[in-house]
C-alpha cells in the first residue's frame, strides 16, 4: 500500500477504524474472532493506522485492539481518543480535557491497549471549558515522557486548531469527510495545509451508505445508532440513496464497487489525507483496502463533486453542537 504523512507520522494511506468492532453499529452483529482477524489482515494489507476511543464500548474497544495487536504492535501506528468521558466525575459522559483527566485517560488508554506508548493520541471533541492552550500543555508533557508521540485534534475549528498549533505541533485532525460531508474544505482544510497538519476522515464511507449494501430503512436494526442520524430518517433516507445511486453508476462503469470509488476519491483529494473505514469483516477491510489502486479519471472526479448535498445534518442537534465550526 502507498504511504501518505500526517505530520511527521508516515502511514498506509488506507486506515482502519475500529469503533464498530465494539459499539454504535449494530447491523451484522460483532464478533471478537472475525474482528481480530480484520485487523490482523488490514496489517497483512499495509493498513499501519488503527483508530480506536475510550468512549467506544466504553473501553471495551481499546481491550480489543490491545488483545488483536499482540505480538504485532511495532506494526502499526496506533491512535486512540480522550475526552468525552469526564474520570474526574465519576467517568460520565461529559466533555473534559482537564489535565488531571487527560493523566487519567492515558493512564487507561495505555493499559487496555497493553502497550506502553501510544502514536496518536487525539482530544475526540473540544472541551469549551478548558482552554485549548491548557490542554495542549499537558499533551506535549506527555509527549516528553514517552507516554504518547503525536497529538490530534478532532471536530476542531479553525481557530482551535491555530492555537492548539502554536503551543505544540498538531500531527493530524480527525473530522468527518467524505462525498456528502465536504464542509471542512471551507476553511479548515487550505489551515491544515498552510501548518502541514494531516486530515483523518472518520465516517469515509458514509456510515456505510457509499458501501452500497444499504438498501433500506429496515436493514438498521432499532438499537443502531444510525437510526437516530438525520441523514438516514424516514424523510431522509430515499433522498440520500439517490446521491449514492450516481457513485453505483461510476462504480459499474470502471468494474469497482461503490464504497471504493468513495475512497478514492477522497485520496485524490491529496497525499495527507488518510482515511479510516470501518469494518469488523475480513472481505470489508479488503475490499477498502483495493481503493489503493483505484485512479479515477478527471472526468469521474468531476462528477463526484457535482453530487447534491446529503439530506439531513450529520449529527442531531445534540451532538452537532460539539463540533466547532
Amino acid at each position: 500500500m502507498k504511504h501518505s504523512k500526517l505530520g511527521a507520522l508516515e502511514v498506509g494511506r488506507i486506515g482502519l477504524g475500529a469503533m464498530g468492532m465494539s459499539a454504535y453499529y449494530t447491523m451484522g452483529e460483532a464478533s471478537e474472532t472475525e474482528s481480530i482477524k480484520t485487523i490482523h489482515r488490514a496489517i497483512d494489507l499495509g493498513v499501519t493506522l488503527i483508530d480506536t476511543a475510550e468512549v467506544y464500548g466504553p473501553y471495551t474497544n481499546e481491550e480489543l485492539v490491545g488483545k488483536a495487536l499482540k505480538g504485532k504492535r511495532e506494526q502499526v501506528v496506533l491512535a486512540t481518543k480522550f475526552g468525552v468521558i469526564s474520570h474526574r466525575n465519576g467517568g460520565i459522559n461529559a466533555l473534559d480535557s482537564n489535565p488531571e483527566n487527560i493523566r487519567t485517560a492515558v493512564e487507561g488508554s495505555l493499559r487496555r491497549l497493553q502497550t506502553d506508548y501510544i502514536d496518536l493520541y487525539y482530544q475526540h471533541r473540544v472541551d469549551p471549558n478548558t482552554r485549548i492552550e491548557e490542554t495542549v500543555n499537558a499533551l506535549a508533557q506527555l509527549v516528553k515522557e514517552g507516554k504518547i508521540r503525536h497529538i490530534g485534534l478532532s471536530e476542531a475549528g479553525a481557530a482551535t486548531i491555530q492555537r492548539a498549533h502554536d503551543v505544540h505541533p498538531i500531527a493530524a485532525l480527525q473530522s468527518e469527510y467524505s462525498l456528502w460531508a465536504r464542509d471542512i474544505e471551507g476553511d479548515i482544510l487550505p489551515l491544515l495545509r498552510q501548518l502541514r497538519i494531516g486530515l483523518v476522515p472518520y465516517s469515509p464511507l458514509g456510515r456505510g451508505f457509499f458501501t452500497g449494501h444499504i438498501k433500506s430503512l429496515d436493514q438498521i436494526s432499532d438499537n443502531d445508532w444510525r437510526k437516530t442520524n438525520p441523514r438516514f430518517s424516514t424523510e431522509n433516507f430515499s433522498k440520500n440513496l439517490q446521491i449514492v445511486q450516481e457513485v453505483e453508476a461510476i462504480a459499474d462503469q470502471i468494474d469497482a464497487k461503490p464504497g471504493q470509488v468513495a475512497l478514492a476519491w477522497l485520496l485524490a483529494q491529496g497525499n495527507d489525507i488518510v482515511p479510516i473505514p470501518g469494518t469488523k469483516r475480513v472481505e470489508r477491510i479488503e475490499e477498502n483496502a483495493g481503493a489503493d489502486n483505484l485512479e479515477l479519471s478527471q472526468a469521474h472526479i468531476e462528477k463526484l463533486n457535482q453530487l447534491a448535498p446529503a439530506a439531513g445534518q450529520r449529527y442531531d442537534e445534540g451532538n452537532m453542537k460539539a463540533i466547532e465550526k
